[in-house]
């Protein structure tokens, strides 16, 4: 059984940073790409980072230079470093892990920007 957990958020000051982490089990995960998505409030869940297995990474412009996905195949880790975070990056963040024609989803975790 596939499992994807995000954890990481919490409450920040704009300007300031947050790291989260997304652990997945119960599947070989080096061999499929994940991404980041959030979705605030009234708004539609958007993508704001994917790694492929090899580590090649995409942005929306949005978040480029700001955001930096990564991932330990040891550890079936995803993460997503958020930098010079704006109170508009206040949403839950949803990590995905797409399987051929599956996609996972973990239940989220919430960022708020705020000061």
């Amino acid at each position: 059984q596939v499992q994807v957990v995000e954890s990481g958020g919490g409450l920040v000051q704009p300007g300031g940073s947050l790291k989260l982490s997304c652990a997945a089990s119960g599947i070989t995960f080096d061999i499929f790409p994940m991404n980041w998505y959030r979705q605030a409030p009234g708004k539609q869940r958007e993508l704001v980072a994917g790694i492929t297995n090899h580590g090649r990474t995409n942005y929306p412009d949005s978040v480029k230079g700001r955001f930096t996905i990564s991932r330990d195949n040891a550890k079936n880790t995803a993460y997503l470093q958020m930098n010079s975070l704006k109170p508009e990056d206040t949403a839950v963040y949803y990590c995905n892990l797409v399987v051929g024609l599956l996609d996972f989803w973990g239940q989220g975790t919430q960022v708020t920007v705020s000061s």
